[in-house]
């Protein structure tokens, strides 16, 4: 049976004290535990930033790509071998601006991977610049003079084009976070988790304390299939922002479509070059 420690690397951990990147490590990893998982049966994939040292700091299969370019890495990795539990990490910088127009063709071809974005409205491992989900008006070092341009709302980029499981997080509430992840992990699909995680060091006005006021989870009578709803849900934010799985759909995953892959993964196939030839 594993524990949080069977997925431990035994490397320093070089993010801030207090950073909420964490309390994301730490949910990841219970909720491995209970799907009974192996590091074996993990790769894990990252692209550049603070959240995309995520793989540093765990005890499985990992890979670094460049810069907003983990997505195609990860969905060439799970064609290649479809038995592995792939989970891509990387910040709102990472992954909705260098890696947007990834992100929208994930959307489409629906592999099944899950996406856990470390939200903090801000580029942390570049000392506090503006992000995409950076707020109007927010000053930076750089946006002296507060941001002039409208934030991106990822979540409802991604019901706008059906992604067959959307979520939202808060690093803040460690055990909604672990089932988050474990469901994320269990749908069959792409699965994005938009995880609002505070930056100690350079936003200081989303701390804890201003999400705590804020954040509640979506109750069981919330229908995750409704689309308005869920649009009506990714437009609350301010005084109250909803946390959990906010859209689902159905849809084949890219991998079901793939018949070469069925009978078993295409790494375990035998390569003919004679068909090339």
């Amino acid at each position: 049976m594993p524990s949080p420690e069977t997925f431990d690397n035994q490397v320093p951990v070089t993010w801030c004290p207090g950073c909420g990147n964490h309390s994301i490590l730490a949910s990841f990893k219970d909720a491995l535990v209970d799907l009974d998982k192996t590091p074996d049966q993990i790769l894990l994939v990252s692209g550049i930033g603070q959240a995309a040292k995520f793989p540093h700091y765990m005890r499985c299969n990992a890979l670094n790509g460049l810069h907003g370019r983990s997505l195609p890495l990860a969905t060439a990795a799970k064609l290649v071998n479809h038995e592995l539990t792939v989970v891509v990490f990387g910040g709102d910088g990472d992954c909705y601006a260098e890696g947007g127009n990834h992100l929208i063709h994930a959307i489409r071809r629906n592999p099944d991977i899950t996406l856990l974005v470390h939200n903090n409205q801000v580029y942390g491992l570049t000392r506090g610049q503006a992000s995409p989900t950076c707020e109007l008006g927010f000053v930076t070092r750089v946006q002296t003079h507060g941001v002039i341009t409208t934030p991106l709302n990822p979540l409802a980029l991604a019901i706008s084009q059906d992604a067959s499981f959307v979520a939202r997080g808060y690093a803040g509430n460690g055990d909604h976070l672990k089932e988050l992840i474990k469901a994320a992990i269990l749908h069959p699909g792409f699965s994005l988790i938009d995880v609002l995680q505070p930056c100690v060091s350079f936003d200081h006005r989303h701390s804890y304390q201003w999400y705590e006021k804020r954040v509640y989870p979506l109750d069981e009578t919330y229908n995750p299939n409704d689309k308005s709803g869920a649009y009506s849900k990714v437009d609350e934010w301010g005084e109250k922002i909803p946390l959990g799985v906010i859209y689902k759909k159905e849809r084949p995953t890219f991998e079901h479509l793939q018949g070469v892959i069925q009978e078993k993964p295409l790494i375990a196939q035998k390569a003919d070059p004679s068909m090339v030839e």
